[in-house]
Formats: C-alpha cells, sequence, structure tokens
C-alpha cells in the first residue's frame, strides 16, 4: 500500500484508519508474505500486525529455542503453533544475539545456549518458553522434535491451560509428559501421539480419565507397549469421541470393542491391527450407526462377513478404504453397494479377490460417489467402470495404478458420463492408449490435473485432444514415450494455466516443446525433464526467459544442458528454489551464487 502525505509530510491515510479497520483487513490476509508486506506500511501497521497474527511456524533446526523466545515477545495473541523438526529455517544472526540477550532475563532459557553451546533442535527449555510465551495456546503441533521430553511438556500444559490439539507425532516424550496434559489441559480435543514409542498404557489411562469428556479425536501408531488396556480406558471415559486412528500389532479385540462399544459418536476409524478380527467390524455395525469414514489396511483376519455387517448398520457411511484386505470378496462391495447410498469416496488397493461384479454394484447404487482409487486391482475390468460412467455423475477424481484389465472402453465411459472429472491419475495401466484419453479432453473440459505415468500407448493425439481442457494445472506423463513435441506444443498453445509439468524419460521430446511452453504457459512454477536426451541449453534458454515464477527445475541426466543451462536457469527465475541437476554441471560461480537451492543426485557425477 502506497501511503499519500500532505505537504507537511504527514501519513494522512493511515492516521483516519481506524484501528478496528486495520486489523480488520489483516485477519483477511491468507498467506505471510501478505502479512510481511502489510507490515511494511508503518510502524502502526506492524504492530497491529503483530497483534493480528494467530498463527506460527517453526523450523525445529536451526536454533529453535531462541526463535521461540523472541517470536514469543513480538507475537502475543498467538493461538496455533506448528514446530516441524524437517523444516530448516536458520536464525539471522542480529536477530539470535538480540535472543540471547533477552533470554539470559528468563528462566526458561536455555543453559546450553549461556554457555556457547547451540541448540539444534526445540528442547525442553523451548517448550516452557512456549508455555510462558503463548499462555493462549490451542493448537501446538511437534513433529518429530526428539529432544523434547515429559519434562517440556508438563511445563507447557501447566501454563497452557486451554490447549484444544496436540499432535506429538515422533516425539520422545514419556507417561509423565502425556499424563500431565489429562491433568492439565481439560478442554482437549484432539491427540495424535503417532511414533511416540515410550508411551505405556498408563499415561492414556491417566489421560482418559481427565479429558475424557472433550476428547473427540485420538491417533496411537507404532506404540508397541500400549495395549488394550489403554483402549479400554478410552471406552469407558471418552463419551466424545468421534474419530481413532489405531496402528498396532499389540492391539487385540478387546481393546477395540471397548472403543466401539464405549463411544457411540464414533465417526472415524482406521485400523492396522493384524490381530483384529472380524468381531470388531459386526460390533462397529451394530453400535456406530454415525460411522462415515471407514479405513481398514492388511486385513487377512475377517472375510466378507464384517463388511456386510458394515453394510447393514453404517447407513451413514461416506468414504471407505481396504488396503491388502485379501479375503474380501465381490460379496463385501455389494453389501457396501446396498446398504451405504451416501458413499462418496471409495479405495481398494490391492484386495486381489475382488472384481468386476464388486465394483459394478457400487456404480449402480452409489450416484454420490466423487472419488474412486484402484489400486493393483488385475480382477476388475472395463465393465465395472463402464457401469460407473453411468452411475456416478459427479465422479470428480479417478486414480488407476497396475490395473491390467482395466482399458481404453472403460476410460471412454468414465469421460462420456462423468463430465465432472477433474483429476485423473493414471500409472502403469498399459491398456489405456489414445482413444480413452482423447475421450477424456473431448468430454471432460474441467478436468485440472492429469497424470498418466508410464501408458506406453498414450501418444501426442492424446495430448492434442486433452489440450481442449484450459483450466490444466498439473501435468504428469512421465514415461509415456510416444509424446513428443507436438503433443507438448498443443498442451502449451491451449494450457496457460499449467503450474506443474513432468516430462521425464520422454526421449522424443526436445527444445521447440519449450520454447512453446516458455510462450504459453507463463504460471509455470515445477518442471521435470530429467531423462530427457534430446533437450538443450538453447530450449531451457527460451523457457525460462518467460517463465519467471518457476520454483523448481530437475534435470539429471540430459545430455544436451551443460553448466550454461544450469547458470540461466539460476539467473532468470528470482522465484527458484530447487534445482536438481548433476554436481559436476554446476559451475563455481553458480554454487556462489545459489549454493542453497543446488540439490543433486548423485554427488560422485
Amino acid at each position: 500500500m502506497r501511503r499519500m502525505r500532505g505537504g507537511g509530510g504527514d501519513d494522512r491515510i493511515n492516521t483516519c484508519l481506524p484501528e478496528e479497520l486495520i486489523v480488520g483487513i489483516l485477519r483477511r490476509l491468507d498467506s505471510k508474505p501478505s502479512h510481511d508486506a502489510c507490515s511494511l506500511v508503518s510502524k502502526r501497521w506492524l504492530a497491529l500486525d503483530r497483534l493480528s497474527r494467530t498463527t506460527l511456524r517453526i523450523g525445529a533446526t536451526g536454533n529453535p529455542d531462541v526463535y521461540v523466545n523472541l517470536l514469543s515477545r513480538r507475537f502475543v495473541n498467538v493461538r496455533h503453533v506448528f514446530v516441524d523438526e524437517r523444516l530448516n529455517i536458520s536464525l539471522p544472526f542480529h536477530l539470535g544475539s538480540l535472543a540471547r540477550r533477552r533470554g539470559k532475563k528468563s528462566s526458561s532459557y536455555n543453559k546450553s545456549e549461556e554457555d556457547g553451546v547451540e541448540t539444534n533442535t526445540l528442547s525442553d527449555a523451548g517448550m516452557a518458553a512456549l508455555g510462558e510465551g503463548f499462555p493462549k495456546l490451542e493448537k501446538l503441533s511437534l513433529i518429530w522434535c526428539s529432544n523434547v521430553s515429559s519434562v517440556g511438556l508438563t511445563s507447557l500444559a501447566e501454563k497452557c491451560r486451554l490447549l484444544k490439539s496436540l499432535d506429538l507425532q515422533g516425539c520422545y516424550v514419556g507417561d509423565q509428559g502425556v499424563a500431565a496434559v489429562g491433568k492439565c489441559c481439560k478442554q482437549l480435543e484432539d491427540l495424535n501421539l503417532r511414533f511416540c514409542e515410550g508411551l505405556t498404557d498408563a499415561c492414556l489411562v491417566e489421560l482418559a480419565s481427565g479429558v475424557g469428556k472433550s476428547l473427540k479425536s485420538l491417533g496411537i501408531a507404532a506404540c508397541v507397549k500400549i495395549t488394550d488396556v489403554a483402549l479400554e480406558a478410552v471406552g469407558l471415559h471418552c463419551k466424545s469421541l468421534e474419530s481413532m486412528s489405531l496402528d498396532a500389532e499389540s492391539i487385540h479385540n478387546k481393546g477395540v470393542l471397548a472403543v466401539v462399544h464405549g463411544c457411540p459418536a464414533l465417526k472415524v476409524l482406521k485400523l492396522q491391527c493384524i490381530n483384529v478380527t472380524e468381531d470388531v467390524l459386526i460390533a462397529v455395525g451394530s453400535c456406530c450407526s454415525s460411522m462415515e469414514f471407514l479405513a481398514l489396511y492388511t486385513f487377512q483376519r475377517f472375510t466378507d462377513k464384517g463388511l456386510c455387517a458394515i453394510g447393514s448398520g453404517c447407513k451413514k457411511l461416506k468414504n471407505l478404504t481396504l488396503s491388502d484386505c485379501y479375503f474380501l470378496s465381490d460379496k463385501a462391495l455389494e453389501s457396501i453397494a446396498i446398504g451405504c447410498k451416501e458413499l462418496t469416496h471409495l479405495e481398494v488397493n490391492g484386495c486381489h479377490n475382488i472384481g468386476t461384479l464388486g465394483l459394478e454394484s457400487i456404480g449402480k447404487s452409489c450416484p454420490h460417489l466423487t472419488e474412486l482409487a484402484l489400486l493393483y486391482c488385475q480382477r476388475i475390468g472395463n465393465f465395472a467402470l463402464s457401469e460407473i460412467g453411468r452411475g456416478c455423475k459427479f465422479l470428480q477424481a479417478l486414480h488407476l495404478v497396475d490395473c491390467s484389465s482395466i482399458g481404453d472402453e472403460a476410460i471412454c465411459s468414465i469421460a462420456k458420463g462423468c463430465r465432472n472429472l477433474k483429476k485423473l491419475h493414471i500409472r502403469r495401466c498399459y491398456e489405456i492408449g489414445n482413444k480413452g484419453v482423447v475421450a477424456i479432453g473431448e468430454h471432460c473440459r474441467s478436468l485440472t490435473d492429469l497424470s498418466l505415468r508410464f501408458c506406453d500407448r498414450v501418444g501426442d493425439e492424446a495430448l492434442i485432444a486433452v489440450s481442449q481442457c484450459s483450466s490444466l494445472q498439473y501435468l504428469n506423463v512421465s514415461g509415456c514415450h510416444q509424446i513428443g513435441d507436438a503433443g507438448l506444443i498443443a498442451i502449451a498453445r491451449g494450457c496457460a494455466e499449467l503450474t506443474y509439468l513432468d516430462v521425464s524419460v520422454l526421449q522424443n521430446l526436445g527444445d521447440m516443446s519449450l520454447a512453446e511452453l516458455g510462450e504459453g504457459c507463463p504460471n509455470l512454477k515445477d518442471i521435470v525433464l530429467s531423462h530427457c536426451r534430446q533437450i538443450t541449453d538453447v530450449g531451457l534458454n527460451h523457457l525460462v526467459k518467460n517463465c519467471t515464477m518457476l520454483s523448481s527445475c530437475h534435470m539429471v541426466y540430459c545430455q544436451g544442458i551443460t553448466s550454461a543451462g544450469v547458470a540461466s536457469v539460476v539467473s532468470s527465475c528470482p522465484n527458484i528454489k530447487k534445482v536438481l541437476v548433476e554436481k559436476w554441471k554446476v559451475s563455481q560461480r553458480t554454487k556462489r551464487r545459489a549454493g542453497s537451492i543446488i540439490y543433486y543426485l548423485c554427488v560422485d557425477l
């Protein structure tokens, strides 16, 4: 925003705007760059921006304890904090020095900082600083923060008593810390304990008794010491529980049945428990009439009987995932189709006994289906998808992976019947060729996301038809060897909104297509050119000349691209964040200029 000044140098606009209006503007901003830009308008806007920010994202690598100390003094109304060990965010030296000077006055400051030892991950001192600096915290996410222990979690729980959501994925906290959360945070609704390997039944028993009235969502995975005893406590105390995710070999029927019988409001259930049998599904069908989302992974101890119970009792079911459930047959899907007519999402992955008849029944009975994923389903053929095309007019997303019996006939039926299709992902379905994809281009003009990975029969003719889908934003044709310049040129001329393109392993692609992409697709942000042997620096220069929004470029094993081409990408694209290339193609000058964004597939190349 430009500031308008009078003859005396006064800022006329900003002095007239009431604070409530400015805060209202700031709250409508949906990105950090927008907030940062507005905070530069004036000192007044900067102060109001700090007051209006409610969410912070912090990388746990790079002095996070110092970072927390600094941020807690600047942003006092923060409600949501996300700390992710996978994010690498280093604090500038002058800000780090400022935080150290201020931190020494605080008891929460990490003692190792005073001794000159730099902390590289969030520690218990950082947790104490979070608690002291953000007492109104409602949502905290700690992803793989391995240095956080029960001491830090306890100190935070005692200060942040309004906490409603806590994600401890990959944190090595113990029973004492989780028990403290149950004792202090009586409004807790959402708790994720995935990969918290040190926890035992004791902490969940205390937690359930402490926050049982408020807890709505619980996730447990790879917690080998948690058994049925903990789940019995959950079933006894957590009557408002709506969502549970379980991935544990130590859990048996007894524990899951306690949750099913004790939590009548259960709507979401995700199970990957090899020791659980179909008795659990029978109980779900009889007790959980509000069930909307059911995901079953690697179940080898139940048959169609369990799914029949779900179909009979869970009439509100909308989302169903069946993965590696080897003993399910068409009868299971027929029961779901007959009983769960509100189904909108279905994924069948590696269920080798489910075939055409089962999916055909879904097409006939589930008209509200919007997303279908079939992965490694060798027995499902064309007629099943033809029925989906006739009966599921609202289908918007279709995923097909290694379905060898599905071909052009099926895709043509989908194209003609599901004209609202926006997303189509096909991988290694070798019976699908130009005919099916041409039909998609002619009938599904709302398509925004298309992936045709390693579909050998798809060529230029298909892409020429797809170029009619002017809203296309994502295109992946990796490994489609018949595609060449003609197809990509058509895409460049017809799909101006394209932002992502993967043309890796296309041996017939040359510089002409890159030049056309540069002219026709100025919004391109990510491109993958790896293993395209005919592309040279000439085509790359034409591409980056106009695609100034490019943020990532992968170009390993491109024989025609040299160090000059790599340098042109770095110098021409101000928003570039990642360049993947062989090490020997990066000159010393390019390393000095953009070493932080250069990535190597193999350091010895």
